[in-house]
């Protein structure tokens, strides 16, 4: 249980890799908020944790809105008395990403993705480390970025950019958040099992991809959301409390070569 008592918000908490670190923080004793534009999809997976006995509420936010996200922070304190870590996880993946070349892309797509992806997550930052620094003694933000922080993929210029700005985003909240005690780190998964991402290797080909800058996994596997979810509920507990500006590969070896 060490997140007994910690309120962690978790934007697209209600699918995926949200939904994995959710259950994952419930266990180890939070009180969840997850949030999601499609706050219905969030409400079903809320009601069953809640009926497990966990702390659990759904909220709807588009965190590419300020308004939103300040809305939910406040309704969160409101609920649960606090906010102690704010998980960015909300971001346009998979088949949402509408992936194309990049003698294609467009400023619309563009800016679409880096508004979800990228300002989205500097947005809940910011609402989140100022009531942090509010209510005092610190707090953990932690961003979910993606093994495309530091491998190109065909077809996802946007999609690359938005993970790899993650990480200057991380890495300067950190440094001026530590004052507050608010630590800042991200996680990179790899190759992860959700709804979004099943057909992620065909849906590529399809597009005309030339699969010559596929990697293998040498753990040979998909990984789980749940296994981005322990690595999360670590960077959200006192345990992590010497980390900050890291960004934790879950890449089952991805990047190692």
């Amino acid at each position: 249980m060490r997140l007994h008592n910690k309120v962690i918000i978790v934007t697209g908490g209600g699918t995926g890799i949200g939904l994995g670190i959710v259950r994952c923080c419930a266990r180890e004793g939070a009180a969840v908020v997850l949030a999601q534009r499609r706050v219905e999809l969030a409400e079903q997976e809320a009601a069953s944790l809640r009926e497990d006995g966990h702390r659990a509420l759904a909220l709807r936010c588009d965190v590419s809105s300020r308004a939103d996200v300040q809305a939910l922070v406040a309704r969160t304190v409101a609920e649960f008395g606090r906010l102690d870590a704010m998980v960015n996880n909300a971001a346009l993946t998979g088949a949402s990403v509408e992936a194309r070349p990049f003698l294609e892309e467009t400023d619309e797509h563009w800016g679409r993705i880096i508004d979800i992806n990228l300002n989205g997550a500097f947005i809940c930052t910011q609402v989140a480390a100022r009531q942090m620094v509010t209510q005092g003694g610190g707090g953990s933000i932690i961003n979910i970025s993606s093994v495309a922080q530091y491998a190109a993929q065909e077809h996802a210029a946007p999609y690359c950019a938005s993970k790899a700005g993650l990480d200057g985003l991380t890495k300067a909240a950190a440094i001026e958040l530590a004052a507050h005690n608010i630590r800042v780190n991200g996680v990179a998964p790899g190759d992860i099992y959700t709804e979004a991402s099943a057909d992620v290797v065909e849906s590529a080909a399809d597009r005309g991809a030339t699969g010559k800058f596929f990697r293998f996994t040498p753990l040979n596997r998909r990984g789980s959301p749940e296994e981005i979810g322990n690595v999360v509920a670590f960077l959200a507990s006192d345990e992590s409390s010497f980390v900050t500006g890291a960004t934790w590969l879950v890449d089952g070896g991805f990047l190692s070569y």
